[in-house]
């Protein structure tokens, strides 16, 4: 079958007609249908409802009554349980708040108020407010929020193209390496938000030993989704180790939390850190809390036995149930586009996104026709800075929210407006 944009234009007419139909019958089934943010549906929360009866008692190991104020940096069971998962010393963590969110929006608060800490023997950074500019640099496709964190500051976002591997290095070390003003990267090592890519350990160790023109650069390592496996099983690379050995021990912020675990509403956020990055950020931290919510810290504990073997079992039940979502997606996009040449797309083994590119020009059109049909996609854009696709061509599948039913409507209609769109721009209706 010759791609699409080869056929002649009596065939494109008549495609097009044969699409508009099929387009109008489905607006004409009034469905109401969302598949734009990453949120977990109805089936998979219901796996963690033991978390509610959780607690027995109220007393933490050590003895401290959870209902009560203190434990400014988390309840130490919890640390060591996050540790043995990913591997990461329960002396750099804090543990608070239901949102790793949180934890990064303090994060850019406490280098734009007070400064980086060096950890080096140097001086201290200034505040990154009495900078003359900050940039960060922005793999894209990327998360909208992590953009909203930093563009909230005022910071500049620098797009760098996302690669298989991770970001084009060759691309950050160039711009990291040649203005001071480049301060920090945002990076998901494992299964990126949406193209669901894991980070090289060669592309982490770069990171890590990275001659940046900043001495203050910072990475933001969000593994948001290091737990989230769906076909076989990746980890981050150990990005402290790497930054140690490469002289930076204060160069990593990491950022993890439980929200896609058990409860969004209801999880932990945790902020892991260097040594003096830590004692800086809980000495801001006893400023604004006198203790995060320890109940939510030990039930968490409890209903997982404090044992990182049965976080893993219990994300294998995730993902039994997220698994055909993604097998439905992926099987109908190939379905549907194969040979035509209208979209690519990466095929993730984890995570909760699929990142799909529709002809450069249409993605704002698709994700417009899909909601005058009863479909609402996460907006075309919002991958890149300031929303901005320079091609206007990606756009982030999320299929964790919905029953199989509806995504099977949903990828109808889906596959539909892609086509009529590409059609509209190639026959100029």
């Amino acid at each position: 079958m010759a791609a699409w944009n080869e056929l002649p234009k009596e065939r494109l007419d008549a495609l097009f007609g044969e699409n508009k139909k099929r387009y109008d019958e489905l607006a004409a089934l009034g469905l109401k249908l969302d598949l734009s943010r990453g949120k977990p549906g109805p089936d998979v929360l219901d796996l963690s409802n033991g978390l509610l009866g959780a607690l027995e008692d109220w007393r933490a190991e050590d003895g401290t009554d959870v209902r009560n104020y203190g434990v400014v940096t988390g309840l130490p069971e919890l640390k060591n349980l996050f540790a043995e998962l990913l591997g990461v010393s329960a002396e750099r963590m804090i543990v608070g708040g239901n949102s790793s969110l949180t934890h990064m929006y303090n994060s850019f608060a406490m280098l734009y108020q007070f400064g980086a800490p060096d950890g080096m023997g140097g001086m201290d950074s200034k505040p990154w407010q009495k900078a003359d500019a900050v940039k960060i640099l922005c793999p894209v496709p990327g998360y909208d929020r992590h953009f909203g964190a930093a563009s909230d500051f005022g910071a500049e976002l620098v797009p760098v193209p996302m690669e298989s591997d991770g970001p084009d290095m060759d691309e950050v070390e160039r711009l990291a390496s040649s203005d001071p003003a480049v301060k920090g990267i945002w990076v998901i090592p494992v299964y990126s938000n949406p193209t669901g890519c894991v980070i090289s350990e060669e592309k982490a160790r770069r990171l890590a030993q990275m001659r940046a023109a900043a001495p203050d650069f910072r990475i933001f390592w969000d593994n948001a989704y290091g737990v989230h496996h769906l076909w076989g099983e990746n980890s981050a690379p150990d990005i402290f180790a790497l930054c140690g050995e490469a002289g930076y021990p204060e160069r990593v912020l990491y950022y993890f939390s439980t929200s896609k675990i058990n409860f969004p509403g209801g999880g932990v956020g945790m902020v892991a850190a260097g040594p003096r990055t830590v004692e800086r950020m809980t000495a801001h931290i006893k400023m604004q809390t006198i203790g995060f919510d320890k109940i939510s810290q030990l039930r968490t504990v409890r209903f997982f036995g404090g044992k990182a073997e049965n976080v893993s079992a219990h994300m294998g039940k995730i993902a039994e149930v997220l698994r055909p979502k993604f097998e439905l997606v992926m099987d109908r996009l190939d379905s549907e586009f194969s040979g035509t040449g209208l979209v690519s797309y990466e095929r993730p083994k984890g995570g909760y996104f699929i990142s799909v590119d529709v002809p450069d020009g249409c993605a704002k059109r698709v994700v417009a026709l899909a909601k005058e049909a009863g479909a609402v996609l996460t907006p075309a854009g919002a991958t890149f800075p300031y929303g901005k696709d320079p091609r206007d061509s990606n756009i982030r599948l999320a299929p964790t929210f919905p029953s199989l039913e509806e995504l099977g409507s949903t990828m109808d209609l889906f596959a539909v407006c892609v086509k009529l769109a590409a059609l509209e721009k190639w026959l100029g209706v």
